[in-house]
């Protein structure tokens, strides 16, 4: 299993342009970004919905959309199972007509035998009588990909799947889904604005700002390396500041009014540093570099953590256990920017 893409579509504010491929060793493959940078359009193009201003789509040899020899295949013709935000369920037929109607088949037994592997596979059988409006939403979202699987589609697309879910349901749908995912053996494209979603499904990441991509890769790779600022932000990096590079071994931070020493070189290009917001650390009487004034400005407060909020604007996020036992008498006088927790970024 295969999909190249490579787009341009104008859209009223940007132009997006995504090129990337899969193949049937590279897993869920995860499109991350922020809201009206282009990722559901991306899914639109290649299911057909939308069509790009340019460029070629190709799934497992056929080619879906080709700009320059002017083929572009229809929606029913692609063999994409695309499950939208809302789940796109017909509110006037049950569960049953609802995959049935969708269900691949020579003929109505073999449509309807496919119905109910795909219902029992996703542990809908026995919602078969019911409409949509009854259905809770995780009860939605089964019923709604037992569809597109009914249909035998070659890719599956996911936009923003757990979006409509509270999230008291969303880790247990989260973990359902997981397994359903392991028994399909098609390419799967999967859009959200979450980071712990994208790190949770997917192997491979692009990352899209204002319609470009500007990353692409292993997602525990971008995750420990973003190398854009843009990445960085959409993978939770807190604290974000420009920096100039003096030396081999030294980097000016003007905002925080410190210069940062390396053991180790450098990169060359770099015009922004990163560090999260968990990994600061008191310091000690044996730190002497990297070492900065911990002047709260202001404290939050959520279940599992506290967060400082310094006066040079820098967040440390702390686990409410070592909060407890180190912190909630008072803060250190200084905290310590660990080197290998410094990632360098550019704009």
């Amino acid at each position: 299993m295969s999909l190249s893409v490579d787009l341009e579509k104008k859209l009223k504010d940007i132009t997006l342009r995504i090129s990337f491929e899969t193949d049937e060793n590279s897993g869920i493959h995860g499109i991350l970004g922020a809201s009206g940078c282009g990722k559901s359009m991306t899914l639109k193009c290649i299911a057909g919905i939308i069509t790009p201003d340019k460029g070629r789509i190709v799934l497992n040899g056929r080619v879906l959309f080709d700009s320059e020899k002017k083929i572009n295949l229809r929606v029913q013709d692609r063999k994409i199972g695309y499950l939208f935000q809302n789940y796109a369920l017909f509110p006037n037929m049950t569960v049953r007509q609802n995959i049935e109607i969708a269900a691949d088949g020579k003929d109505k037994r073999e449509r309807r035998e496919n119905a109910d592997r795909c219902m029992k596979l996703l542990q809908v059988e026995d919602l078969a009588d019911n409409y949509p409006g009854r259905l809770s939403g995780g009860q939605q979202q089964r019923a709604a990909l037992a569809r597109i699987l009914a249909s035998g589609p070659d890719v599956l697309m996911l936009d923003e799947p757990f979006s409509a879910l509270d999230y008291y349901l969303k880790e247990n749908i989260q973990l359902e889904l997981l397994n359903i995912l392991k028994e399909y053996q098609g390419d799967i494209l999967m859009v959200t604005h979450s980071r712990d979603e994208i790190y949770r499904f997917c192997r491979n990441i692009h990352v899209l700002e204002q319609g470009n991509m500007v990353v692409s890769g292993m997602t525990k790779d971008v995750f420990a390396d973003p190398k854009a600022v843009a990445a960085a932000k959409l993978t939770g990096c807190k604290n974000i500041v420009p920096a100039l590079r003096l030396s081999d071994h030294e980097v000016d931070v003007p905002e925080w009014n410190t210069k940062l020493i390396f053991e180790k070189a450098v990169p060359e290009e770099f015009d922004h540093i990163g560090i999260r917001a968990h990994y600061f650390r008191r310091s000690t009487a044996a730190d002497v570099k990297n070492v900065i004034p911990c002047r709260v400005k202001q404290m939050l407060e959520d279940p599992f953590e506290v967060t400082a909020v310094l006066d040079n604007d820098i967040w440390w996020k702390i686990p409410k256990r070592e909060w407890k036992e180190q912190y909630c008498r008072h803060l250190p006088e200084e905290i310590v920017i660990p080197e290998e927790s410094i990632l360098f970024l550019k704009k």
